[in-house]
């Protein structure tokens, strides 16, 4: 970079105020200060553009590994669950071909009840509130009693004593 100090700021404005002379001399410095400031902006514009190309590029890349890793992780599991579909298909095929009809191996036997599915109890506030066991609920500090205010401050009252 250019190393202007002080004492070279002073004899470029003398010089400038011989050549130019003192009524133009102020005009003129506000278009030299208005260039340089373009200047400048045109500069952070560049740099800013520059970074951004940049930060683009590395973007793109890492979409790519990350694709690839993700195509990678898609590949393994369908891979492992044709794997398993095989091998209960090769354990259903077994158990029909021996004909009991128990399934000592997959835990079903031929008298179990089937479970129904889990459903969520949506606005069954009883469900809700008997799902949580009550050692939580007083760890955690969950009224479990209702109480009205009238109570509450009754209860919390201080004692006077006699």
């Amino acid at each position: 970079m250019i190393d202007i100090g002080l004492s070279k700021m002073a004899l470029i404005g003398a010089v400038a105020l011989i050549v130019i002379g003192p009524e133009k001399l102020p005009r003129v410095a506000r278009t030299v200060g208005t260039l340089l400031g373009k200047a400048q902006r045109y500069v952070a514009d560049v740099k800013a553009e520059v970074n951004r190309s940049m930060e683009l590029d590395e973007l793109r890349k890492m979409k790519d590994t990350v694709e690839s890793a993700a195509r990678d992780v898609e590949q393994s599991i369908h891979t492992s669950a044709s794997d398993f579909q095989k091998g209960l298909d090769d354990t259903v095929a077994g158990i029909k071909a021996d004909g009991s009809g128990d399934a000592p191996g997959l835990g079903f036997e031929s008298g179990s009840t089937i479970v129904p599915a889990y459903s969520h109890p949506g606005k069954n506030w009883r469900l809700k509130r008997g799902a949580v066991p009550r050692w939580y609920k007083a760890r955690a500090g969950v009224r479990t009693h209702v109480q009205s205010g009238a109570a509450r401050v009754a209860r919390f009252r201080p004692q006077k004593f006699h």
